[in-house]
């Protein structure tokens, strides 16, 4: 017998050897507001099949959760998956992921012709079928040898060529009636879970549509985002180009010894962007302010050292001004929910001072600049000034670059708008996306470890915090911009592999954020390693590895 504890409800069982998680919950369970999908078991997490040998603690997980609604999410996948093979046949590339966009999935859908509504109505009534059927998903283990001939037969080949790259004696996939896929974390027991969803024509593609994870018996809205949308087309259009559009090829390229020009070229690519939009401002004449927004580690502090240098080799002075000296004194700092200072909320900016300068500094006044104390929490001057001549430009980087409240007293006509993203265009395979949520949070684990000496498990436990007030403050504004600049570079997590994994081992298994460092261990792990020596000293990496030529 084994002994399990059930976090929810810190009640106590004694099971058989080999009893399953659902088995568990059945015996012991909470009483949780929807039907659970999956389980931390000892903070990892896993499926409801998942069978215990050993004394283990549970805690289980509905759609209200993040992991829930993630494993809910990759389920419908295999569903959307199943129904292509079904009506259209089996083929690696008919259905290829495009971007996490506008609250759900876009794909593109290759059938040898435009893509009509017909087609998605065809596919959504055979999902619908294939939910209705309650059919399992199988878990199943092969070795790698056996399982990549396989994947071969069905003609899924970026998947073959992962495994092959990775390395591992042995592969876990799932199989859905005759459709075999890998994934990587586990999904629900079977498509019965699987009630709420929608698929709809988007552009020129399909759009999966999944449930809100606050309202798991409502789907999400569709938020327009297409300049968003355009920039995960062009990175794809890239990668497709360069052959380089899935980590196995990616990996494959690495064993061959393309690492060092395939660097170069990356970067080449990034810096040609920049210049591009440097000669868009300088071309468009009357603008004096050059805002940049992005979400945390997006890489906008060295995007606006570079946008700056490239601005100078146009004839162009650029002044930086940082709105973080345009806090109000902190007794006037607004509180979030839990009483605590909101440093992330429009409101923590004097507003009308900071409106007040830069209307004075484009009528050519020489304007005393601020310091803001971040020891006192006070607004100090120390003698930094600033008058604008005929040849300079002010670059504002700052989260609420966008916001149309920020300069809502400057005319638009004197402002240029770069959003700056990390959007991950590189895929595990044709299907499957690496989030570029967890692309960021990688980069930031790395920064705050390395040069501010946070510990993984204290980035972890306040990402959730940080994406809070993304989604309020920073993402709503995204497509007011007059570009989009994509800071992710196709190899840098084969870069950052060895610097993440090192951090996130220490991560303790008895504590929540384990189930975070474990996934991304899992993912990195797919990666061949890169060395950081080929990166320039001016590379956007740079920022969250160090060794960079700008000072920050």
């Amino acid at each position: 017998m084994i002994q399990i504890l059930c976090k929810n409800t810190k009640k106590t069982g004694n099971f058989k050897f080999g009893t399953s998680i659902f088995e568990i919950y059945n015996k012991i369970g909470p009483q949780l507001p929807y039907p659970p999908l999956c389980a931390y078991v000892n903070n990892r997490v896993e499926g409801l099949d998942y069978r215990v040998y050993k004394n283990k603690q549970v805690e289980f997980l509905d759609y209200t959760r993040y992991n829930g609604m993630k494993v809910y999410i990759r389920s419908l996948f295999m569903v959307l998956m199943k129904a292509v093979d079904d009506v259209y046949g089996e083929q690696d590339g008919k259905l290829d992921f495009e971007a996490t966009i506008s609250n759900g999935f876009f794909f593109k859908l290759d059938i040898g012709r435009e893509v009509t509504l017909h087609d998605v109505d065809i596919l959504k009534q055979r999902m619908k079928e294939i939910v209705a059927e309650d059919m399992p998903f199988i878990h199943q283990t092969l070795p790698t040898e056996e399982a990549i001939p396989l994947f071969r037969e069905q003609k899924l080949e970026s998947k073959a060529l992962l495994m092959e790259s990775r390395g591992r004696l042995y592969s876990e996939y799932y199989r859905l009636g005759d459709t075999i896929d890998l994934y990587y974390g586990p999904l629900v027991p079977s498509t019965g879970y699987l009630k709420l969803f929608d698929l709809v024509k988007y552009y020129d593609g399909i759009f999966l549509r999944v449930p809100q994870e606050e309202h798991p018996d409502r789907l999400c809205d569709i938020v327009r985002q297409d300049k968003m949308l355009a920039n995960f087309k062009d990175t794809h259009k890239l990668l497709r180009i360069t052959g380089l559009s899935t980590v196995g090829e990616l990996n494959r390229a690495i064993d061959k010894g393309e690492a060092g020009t395939l660097i170069k070229v990356a970067e080449a690519l990034q810096e040609k962007k920049i210049a591009r939009i440097a000669d868009e401002i300088v071309n468009k004449g009357n603008v004096k302010i050059v805002l940049i927004a992005g979400p945390s580690s997006s890489g906008k502090t060295t995007f606006s050292k570079r946008l700056s240098v490239q601005l100078a080799a146009s004839g162009i002075r650029p002044f930086a001004i940082s709105l973080d000296d345009y806090f109000v004194n902190r007794d006037h700092t607004p509180k979030d929910e839990k009483g605590e200072y909101d440093y992330e909320s429009l409101y923590a900016l004097d507003l009308p001072f900071f409106n007040q300068q830069l209307k004075q500094i484009l009528a050519g006044e020489d304007v005393a600049l601020p310091t803001y104390n971040f020891v006192t929490g006070e607004r100090e001057f120390k003698g930094k000034h600033v008058k604008l001549t005929s040849n300079m430009i002010l670059v504002l980087e700052g989260i609420h670059g966008l916001n149309p409240q920020l300069t809502s007293e400057i005319p638009d006509e004197q402002k240029y708008k770069v959003f700056v993203s990390a959007l991950t265009g590189i895929k595990l395979d044709k299907q499957h996306f690496i989030s570029t949520t967890d692309n960021r949070l990688v980069r930031r684990i790395v920064r705050d470890f390395r040069y501010r000496g946070v510990s993984a498990v204290d980035t972890i436990k306040r990402w959730p915090s940080v994406r809070l007030g993304e989604e309020k403050w920073i993402l709503p504004f995204s497509e007011y911009a007059d570009v989009m600049f994509n800071s992710a570079l196709l190899f840098e997590l084969a870069v950052f592999k060895n610097f993440a994994l090192s951090i996130l081992e220490n991560v303790r298994e008895d504590v929540p954020q384990y189930a975070e460092a474990h996934h991304l261990k899992h993912f990195l792990r797919c990666f061949r390693a890169l060395p950081e020596k080929e990166l320039p000293p001016t590379s956007l990496l740079r920022e969250f590895l160090g060794g960079s030529t700008f000072n920050y």
